[in-house]
């Protein structure tokens, strides 16, 4: 017998812990839950025959869209050959072999290995270790402390949660950990001084990183972890002349940088890697969601070859490596993440990101740059952020307490639309998948307004606004 919604929700209340959720009142029933049966494309459909147009694409992962047909097949004749086997002590499979070339193939130039887990936060966990081990095969043992950013997101275990600069995530876990230590964010928008440039901006988080690497000595600063562009923290593109002056600091204090690509690679900014648009040259880089579009789990950890020779010395001096997970370069992720690059290439999704998103950034910038509730409209590619503010001109931000962001997600979600909102903020985000057109895109700009100003109307009814 064909259980019930109703039923199927008992259950998965009983039963399950569920991410970013209330807990006791989830469990009791006082916060609503949604199974999901079926996607298609864009659009993803529930138990009870809803359908929703998903304008973040999971979690900012389902790059080429749900359904696909052929990723089915490839990880189904992948099972049928080897569902599995280990990499330790040189195996591995075919399917790994050439994903491995493929991806050096996609990244920028200088990059060496790659190694594999399977969630962005395993591979932050990865490259935290990596960059201990590299600092004492180099007879470093005091470069050990890793610098993250405020509001950046770097994953949700001990270090990678540690390397997030997001409260919530430290609140109560006792994180972050004594080594990781956290730089302003390039939060243009949040600026102090209204009358600053970007580049004026910039230079101000180049100079206070530099301070901060001063202050802690620069003989114990190992690296710095950074997204190409703050993804959870608020979809925040960096200001004009960011990175070259990052960049300068870091070189200045022999300190590596660690890419975060895990949202921006695999052309979700209509680029390869947000490292190649704004030209970050990092030593070593995260992948993950866009890797395989999320039909199977994996990441990687791409290693330059700085990094890699010294990597070497260090199995030469102490033996094998100590370090690995019993699915690392799993075959039938592997595949996935083949197949994945096979359609990215074919039908050019990199390409459609760029162009398809210079729309989505045109057309919020047309609905919504001069509305009375947003405050700013930014983003790149098929990534893009609105924040809503109580005084546009003044950049004030609404009570927390009115919950404008959730506000504005849910009223979209009323009309058929998925948008996040965004932690720590009342910002609202977008992140279509990758094979999004024009027609799609209006449809989500469309219906965004419609939430907004429905939210808006409603404050000012409340006397809440204005």
């Amino acid at each position: 017998m064909t259980k019930s919604t109703e039923q199927l929700l008992k259950t998965d209340r009983e039963s399950i812990f569920h991410s970013s959720t209330h807990l006791k009142q989830y469990a009791a029933g006082e916060l609503p839950g949604r199974i999901i049966t079926g996607a298609k494309g864009l659009k993803i459909t529930d138990s009870e025959g809803i359908e929703l147009l998903d304008g973040f694409a999971g979690l900012y992962c389902v790059n080429i869209g749900y359904g696909r047909e052929e990723m089915a097949d490839a990880i189904y004749e992948q099972a049928k050959k080897l569902a599995y086997y280990h990499t330790y002590v040189g195996h591995t499979n075919e399917a790994l072999i050439e994903l491995s070339d493929r991806i050096l193939k996609w990244a920028p130039e200088g990059m060496s290995k790659v190694y594999y887990g399977l969630s962005g936060s395993d591979a932050n966990e990865t490259q935290l270790k990596l960059v201990w081990y590299y600092n004492n095969a180099r007879g470093k043992p005091e470069k050990k402390k890793i610098i993250s950013r405020e509001r950046g997101y770097h994953g949700s275990s001990i270090a990678s949660g540690s390397m997030t600069g997001l409260p919530i995530f430290h609140a109560h876990f006792d994180l972050p950990l004594e080594r990781i230590k956290h730089t302003m964010s390039p939060y243009y928008y949040h600026r102090e001084v209204d009358n600053m440039s970007e580049e004026e901006f910039s230079q101000l988080c180049a100079d206070q990183l530099e301070a901060q690497i001063l202050k802690e000595d620069p003989d114990t600063v190992a690296a710095m972890i950074a997204e190409p562009v703050l993804g959870t923290g608020g979809i925040v593109p960096p200001p004009n002349g960011y990175w070259p002056a990052i960049r300068k600091v870091l070189d200045k204090y022999d300190i590596l940088l660690i890419a975060d690509e895990v949202v921006c690679g695999f052309g979700r900014l209509g680029a390869n890697f947000g490292s190649d648009l704004y030209q970050m040259k990092p030593d070593l880089m995260t992948v993950a969601k866009g890797l395989t579009s999320a039909y199977l789990p994996l990441s990687g950890v791409i290693i330059g070859d700085k990094v890699w020779s010294v990597l070497e010395d260090g199995t030469d001096q102490w033996g094998a490596i100590g370090h690995g997970y019993t699915y690392s370069g799993h075959p039938m992720g592997a595949a996935a993440a083949l197949c994945n690059l096979d359609i990215i290439e074919r039908e050019g999704l990199v390409e459609n990101s760029r162009v398809v998103g210079q729309y989505l950034q045109q057309q919020m910038h047309a609905k919504f740059v001069d509305h009375p509730m947003v405050g700013d409209t930014r983003g790149v590619g098929l990534l893009h952020g609105l924040e809503f503010s109580s005084d546009k001109y003044h950049r004030t931000q609404f009570d927390p307490s009115l919950k404008v962001g959730p506000q504005v997600a849910a009223a979209c979600l009323d009309r058929g639309l998925i948008a996040r909102a965004m932690p720590h903020g009342d910002i609202l985000g977008f992140a279509p998948p990758l094979v999004a057109t024009k027609d799609d895109i209006d449809q989500i700009v469309d219906v965004t307004e419609q939430a907004v100003n429905q939210v808006m109307d409603k404050l000012v009814k409340q006397k809440l606004w204005f």
